[in-house]
């Protein structure tokens, strides 16, 4: 069974965000870069997967500029087998990505798919349900416990009411939640063994794909300062502030 494993190389968790001073979108510049936390979550997933017996064969797939061949020399330092790099350095929305991910997923007969849920940066939380539905397989989203067995894979999802159990005829799509597991610490052996595996790098085009932008960032803002609280002397001033300047009783 081979999984194909998506990443994206985003600004670090640790990084605080500035806002570009023409408020044109974030400012990247001399900031350390990382790759998306559920991601790390989803290729972690895919290496137990093959660790039980279950997979044959990891194959990390990004899209981007150069510079994500250290997000994927990571994922192989993790324990993937190969890596292809979509080079490209226009800006990549959710629907391209899904474009690029369903052209590579028939090219590899890649039989599970696993994205993460969401990337830190755009939030948008629209890939793997776009990929899902481009290739017309089945999908579980926000994955806290995956099961593969008899050519099903059983997903525990989260859910507002609390967990909910699906099954799945493969190929499936599988996006991560962060309680689905731990990502291992990288160890320095196994970073010096990833730079002998394989990194192909190929293009858009070169796979039939459009990535042209179908929307228009027009305004990039930090959110508003929230204004420092207020002690009061007892509950009937509490009540009388809440009703009378906050309006919400």
């Amino acid at each position: 069974m081979k999984i194909l494993v998506a990443v994206k190389r985003v600004v670090d968790y640790n990084v605080k965000i500035r806002v570009k001073s023409d408020n044109t979108g974030v400012d990247i510049a001399n900031v350390k870069m990382s790759m998306n936390p559920f991601d790390e979550i989803a290729v972690e997933e895919a290496v137990r997967l093959k660790e039980a017996g279950i997979a044959t064969e990891i194959v990390v797939v990004s899209a981007g500029t150069t510079q994500c061949q250290e997000t994927l020399r990571t994922a192989l330092a993790i324990g993937a087998d190969r890596a292809i790099l979509v080079e490209a350095d226009a800006e990549l929305q959710p629907l391209a990505v899904a474009k690029i991910l369903k052209a590579l997923v028939e090219k590899e007969q890649a039989q599970i798919v696993i994205l993460g849920k969401q990337a830190i940066d755009d939030d948008s939380n629209q890939t793997g349900q776009m990929l899902a539905s481009l290739l017309d397989v089945p999908q579980a989203t926000f994955a806290s416990k995956v099961v593969v067995a008899d050519g099903k894979v059983s997903v525990t999802r989260e859910v507002d009411g609390g967990l909910e159990t699906i099954s799945l005829v493969l190929p499936a799509v599988i996006t991560t939640d962060l309680r689905l597991n731990e990502p291992r610490y990288v160890t320095l052996p196994n970073i010096m063994k990833s730079k002998k595996k394989t990194l192909e790098i190929t293009k858009p085009e070169d796979l039939g794909v459009d990535i042209a932008p179908r929307l228009k960032t027009i305004k990039v803002e930090e959110p508003p300062k929230r204004s420092a609280g207020v002690m009061v002397a007892d509950v009937a001033a509490l009540v009388d502030k809440l009703k009378n300047e906050a309006k919400v009783i």
